[in-house]
Order: C-alpha cells, then sequence, then structure tokens
C-alpha cells in the first residue's frame, strides 16, 4: 500500500515479493492437501493480492468505478478462499472464514484509505488490531489442520540413553 500510495520506486519489487507469498502457502499445504488444491489456494490468494493492488492503484488515480468493481471482485474472491478452505478441511467452516477474511479486507482497505487520504496517524494506529487479527486468523488455520491431520503432528519419543 504504501510503496503504492507514494509511487516509490521499489513498488514492483514489493510486489513481487508479496506475490510470493501465495506460492508460500501452496508450498506448506501441499503436503496435507495435494498440489491440486494447494495451487487452487496460491492461485485464489495471487488474486486476493493483486485485487488489492488494483484498487489501491484505481483510488490513488481517482478512478472510482475501477475501485469498485475491483473492491466487488475483492470481496468475492474473499468468498470464494472461505468457500474452499471449508471443502478441504472440515474444521474450517466457510461463514467463520468469510468473516475473518471481510474484517481482514476491511483492515487493508482501511489502511489504505488512512494512506491516501494523508492521516498516517491512523494508518499507523491501525496495525496493531490489524495484526492482531491476522495472527487470530493464523491460529485458525493452524489448528484446523492439526484437528484434520493430528497424527501429521505426533512427536517421537525421546530416545532413551
Amino acid at each position: 500500500i504504501i510503496s503504492i500510495v507514494f509511487d516509490l520506486p521499489i513498488k514492483d519489487l514489493v510486489l513481487k515479493r508479496l506475490l510470493r507469498n501465495p506460492e508460500d502457502f501452496r508450498s506448506a499445504f501441499e503436503p496435507f492437501y495435494g498440489n491440486k488444491n494447494a495451487s487452487q489456494l496460491a492461485k485464489l490468494l495471487t488474486e486476493h493480492l493483486t485485487l488489492a493492488a488494483q484498487i489501491v492503484e484505481a483510488n490513488k488515480s481517482g478512478d472510482k468505478k475501477s475501485a469498485e468493481e475491483y473492491e466487488k471482485k475483492w470481496y468475492e474472491n474473499a468468498s470464494n478462499i472461505a468457500s474452499f478452505l471449508s471443502c478441504i478441511n472440515p474444521f474450517w467452516h466457510r461463514d467463520e472464514w468469510e468473516k475473518m477474511l471481510f474484517v481482514h479486507l476491511d483492515f487493508v482497505k482501511a489502511q489504505a484509505v488512512y494512506m491516501l487520504t494523508k492521516d498516517y496517524a491512523k494508518g499507523i494506529a491501525i496495525f496493531d488490531p490489524y495484526e492482531k487479527q491476522v495472527l487470530e486468523m493464523a491460529d485458525v488455520m493452524s489448528m484446523g489442520i492439526i484437528r484434520q491431520f493430528p497424527y501429521k503432528f505426533v512427536l517421537s519419543p525421546p530416545l532413551i540413553q
């Protein structure tokens, strides 16, 4: 968001790095859900990140119509992610994921608005609750995987000497 809003010369590098995250998720999910499902999640997350960048770019340029269209697609993408996750893990519920993802989008949107409107103090202040919410989503994701695949998390007994 910051690199787009301030048109930093590292903007493309930042976006390129951010778009590695879906591949990281794919790699983490593949041992549990197979290549097809892991790749589908990576595709959905790539769309999520790309749409976020397009929303910020459109708002920055004053193109409200495009920004609204991208935002609608962004929330649809979040719903698709929630549906997908609930299909691959019985401990993940679509409504819970959709609610968490929508809150996440609201935080990201607020950060962008604060930066675009130069309300930097609010942009910084929102980071702590945003980070807390992201960590809560990570906990739900982790616990769902652990509950679905408990045998993959059983530690070997210590060696007796």
